[in-house]
């Protein structure tokens, strides 16, 4: 240990980094020398989901978020926040992440004891410059954007079962997000947006998670004309789509209960395909034969019954580029 404390805290700083966060605040108790060095990493990663006594804080807990606010490293490259209970912080610990031009920030805030406790977030974080990942996940977290909102270097954004505080919070987000390449929404029963919009001109990677629970019916508009990987998992049987053409689409995985035609029209320049639908109906759905997949490579589907695999027979009969077929005759999909 003294052979250790005889190194340059620049030294021991970057040592810590290989640590977790919880282990590197308890290097704090060591001495004198130790006691504020993990306030200078640059990589916080504060994880309450293992904490056990869910009830009530650990000491060594309540140390480390009373002493964030005296966090000494000029940039913060990432800070992690996970929370499963109740805590009047975190927009303070937001804030701070941004006065110190966070690059990547992580908050998942899953309080499932009282479903109308919600957090919103400081006007700030939607005018971070310095961000360039961001992720939101839990039906308490209100994502409540400001008319100044401007993230001009977020390119990874990820909205996991959030709450939104009007219809047009989304699109006004995306809107001022002029170099965002991958954008994750996973919708959930707390959903409150009726259309999912996304118009997003830089986008390269698109993923979309609706749960069967959602209670929006309205569908989803797409206008990512620039898009590469496409991923789209629908266990509802209402949602409906407008997408524009994808040109330069390379990769597309689409899982939907039903209907999946509005979405097979607007990637039929993909290289590689995996579709799978759970159709039931006895009926012909008879879509329309003139969809042609010219630059089809790779193709894996999931077949249930005789009138979708016909179906399938008959979009991919012209795909004359098509080298590898794997086909899944699953019953159930979810």
């Amino acid at each position: 240990m003294s052979q250790i404390s005889e190194l340059s805290d620049d030294l021991l700083v970057k040592i810590l980094l290989f640590l977790p966060t919880k282990v590197a605040v308890s290097t704090s108790v060591l001495s004198k020398q130790w006691k504020f060095l993990w306030m200078w990493s640059p990589k916080l990663d504060f994880d309450d989901y293992r904490d056990i006594n869910h009830t009530k804080k650990s000491s060594l807990l309540m140390y480390r978020y009373e002493n964030l606010a005296l966090h000494r490293a000029p940039i913060l490259e990432s800070l992690v926040l996970k929370f499963r209970f109740k805590s009047e912080n975190i927009k303070q610990w937001v804030g701070i992440a941004v006065s110190r031009r966070v690059r990547e920030l992580s908050i998942s805030y899953l309080y499932v004891w009282d479903v109308n406790s919600q957090v919103l977030l400081p006007c700030s974080l939607y005018s971070c410059t310095s961000l360039v990942t961001l992720k939101l996940e839990g039906k308490n977290i209100l994502v409540d954007v400001p008319p100044t909102v401007c993230l001009p270097s977020l390119k990874t954004l990820q909205l996991l079962r959030v709450t939104y505080s009007n219809e047009d919070s989304l699109s006004l987000l995306l809107s001022y997000c002029p170099v965002l390449e991958a954008l994750s929404i996973d919708r959930g029963y707390y959903d409150n947006m009726r259309v999912l919009v996304v118009d997003v001109p830089s986008l390269r990677c698109l993923s979309l998670n609706i749960n069967s629970e959602c209670s929006s019916d309205d569908g989803c508009v797409i206008v990512t004309p620039s898009l590469k990987s496409f991923y789209v998992v629908d266990t509802t049987s209402k949602c409906s789509y407008l997408v524009e053409p994808m040109p330069d689409l390379e990769e597309a995985n689409i899982f939907v209960k039903q209907n999946p035609e509005k979405l097979l029209v607007s990637i039929t320049s993909v290289k590689r395909l995996s579709l799978r639908v759970d159709f039931n109906s006895k009926e012909d759905p008879g879509y329309d034969a003139g969809i042609v997949f010219n630059q089809l490579e790779h193709l894996k589907l999931c077949i249930i019954n005789d009138y979708w695999s016909k179906l399938l027979v008959r979009l991919l009969k012209d795909s004359s580029k098509l080298r590898v077929l794997n086909l899944d005759a699953s019953v159930s999909f979810y």
